[in-house]
């Protein structure tokens, strides 16, 4: 009786497992797996987004270069400060600034290809929402009591303000009111919107990016620089393919209108 219980119990189990892989065989489970696979292959595929090219740019497109090409890893910053980096063998596949003078300056050194012009920018004076100082010209910077902060010289929102001294005459009696200089414009800007300083001078840009924190004033015309930002592919880049291509996107009329969108001006 044992023996037969036994024998029994035995061909009902191996009956089961028959069952269970004919069932598997017909691919009630067999296609996960490979569904499971091909889903996990092509989220990977479709995360990497491409080429990601190290790009070095001015503080001025913080905002707009991640909308040209979001898969890009950024460091924002100074231009002068960028370029040292860049002279110190800092990794990056692009630099952008906010002026000719440090792209040109690392091409004479043979560490960038030649720069091209991308975008210019307008300087404008930039005050506090509430404007408590009551400042309604660059002329009004020089006024007793006016706290004034500008770029360092060696950045060019700093190097643009000092000109725009120079052509107004009034070098002396603004640089007399400076009470901070930054080393780059969002740091000139937050200082306005802070209420740190009655005035500053930034790029409309980053005024229009400050979101109804500050108020943009004008320049009269013989008081503008000449503001271009310039774009150049670094030679000892660690990717050259996605360095073309993120240059390209920038020049391609989709990345200009972005551009324009952020208030830059064509090239």
């Amino acid at each position: 009786m044992r023996n037969g219980a036994r024998a029994r119990f035995a061909a009902l189990v191996a009956v089961a497992l028959a069952t269970s892989a004919l069932i598997a065989g017909c691919g009630g489970g067999g296609s996960s797996p490979a569904t499971d696979s091909s889903s996990q292959q092509a989220s990977s595929s479709s995360g990497s987004g491409g080429p990601r090219p190290t790009v070095f740019a001015a503080a001025s497109l913080t905002k707009v270069f991640p909308m040209i090409d979001p898969n890009a890893k950024f460091t924002f910053g100074g231009s002068d400060a960028l370029q040292m980096q860049i002279q110190q063998g800092a990794p990056a596949d692009v630099f952008a600034a906010a002026s000719p003078k440090q792209p040109a300056a690392l091409y004479a050194k043979k560490l960038v290809d030649k720069p091209v012009e991308f975008a210019t920018n307008r300087l404008v004076l930039v005050v506090p929402r509430n404007n408590p100082a009551h400042i309604t010209s660059v002329k009004d910077v020089t006024k007793p009591g006016v706290k004034l902060v500008i770029c360092q010289a060696a950045v060019p929102c700093g190097d643009y303000a000092r000109k725009a001294f120079e052509n107004l005459g009034i070098t002396r009696a603004a640089m007399k009111r400076v009470v901070s200089q930054t080393t780059d414009v969002t740091q000139t800007v937050a200082q306005v919107a802070t209420g740190q300083a009655d005035a500053g001078f930034a790029y409309i840009t980053d005024a229009k990016a400050a979101g109804g924190r500050v108020h943009a004033i004008e320049l009269p015309s013989q008081a503008k620089p000449d503001t271009k930002d310039y774009i150049a592919i670094v030679r000892s880049g660690r990717d050259q393919t996605a360095a073309q291509a993120f240059v390209k996107k920038v020049l391609s009329p989709a990345g200009q209108a972005m551009l324009q969108g952020a208030g830059f001006g064509k090239p």
